[in-house]
Formats: structure tokens, sequence, C-alpha cells
């Protein structure tokens, strides 16, 4: 098969839609990877995300890291705005409404579960002093 693919994410995008939604090669190999489509704040023209999820219960949780950066990601400014989202998850397109948590118990409970199934976002906070948000995906219907 030839690769059309020309950006870093299009090459995963491509990876994951001839794979059952599964990345199976580069360094994001084997991790649960979403793809989100959510509003832009500012333009609002579409735009689209990749992310690291866990679940909970019947939700994908996402972390604002940035690999740790100082800055929050524009896709959490997105969605603060525009909740309304699109998830390809498995090759299923999911519609879902997104609730960014800052702060408090619910943040923090997900934050810990989020790290604990992915180790390598608890190395993101050493990077940085910022309290990085958790967005609860919640699909309309399931």
């Amino acid at each position: 098969m030839t690769s059309t693919a020309t950006s870093f994410e299009d090459i995963i995008v491509e990876d994951m839609r001839a794979h059952g939604g599964q990345v199976t090669s580069g360094p994001l190999a084997g991790h649960p990877i979403l793809i989100m489509t959510n509003t832009g704040a500012k333009s609002s023209e579409p735009r689209r995300a990749l992310l690291t999820y866990s679940r909970d219960a019947g939700e994908y949780i996402v972390a604002g890291t940035a690999g740790g950066s100082p800055t929050t990601p524009s896709w959490v400014e997105n969605v603060r705005r525009n909740p309304d989202v699109t998830l390809e998850v498995d090759n299923r397109m999911i519609e879902a409404v997104a609730t960014v948590l800052n702060r408090g118990e619910e943040r923090d409970r997900l934050w810990q579960q989020h790290v604990e199934r992915l180790p390598h976002f608890g190395e993101y906070a050493k990077k940085t002093d910022r309290i990085f948000p958790v967005v609860r995906l919640t699909p309309k219907s399931n």
C-alpha cells in the first residue's frame, strides 16, 4: 500500500484507519489513540486532535498535557467553548460532549486513574508546574 499521508498526524490517521483504529507503527504504536474533531474557538473551523485516552465507565478521558509543555493545548479552549465533538475510536464515529475539569476531586481522581493506566503521563507533570486539565468525553448515545 502506498501512503498519501504528508504530515506526522496524517501518517498516524492513515495507519489507524488501515488497522481497525489501532496505531501499529512509529512512536505511538500500541497507544490508545482517538481522533477528536472539534470546532475552533476563534475560527469556528473544524479542528483535529489526536489524543491518547483512558476510559472511565463509558466515557473517554483525555488530558491537556501537550507532552508536559507549559502551555495548555488549543484544543482545550476549543472544547470549553464548543463542547460538541466527534470522536473516531476503533474506526467508529461517536458524537460526544466534552467537559473540561481544571480542578477538584473529580479532576484529581480522573488524572490519577489516567496516569495509572498510561504511566508516561506522570512524566509530563514533572516538566511543568501547570495543572493539566482533564477532559471527559461523554458519548451522546451508546
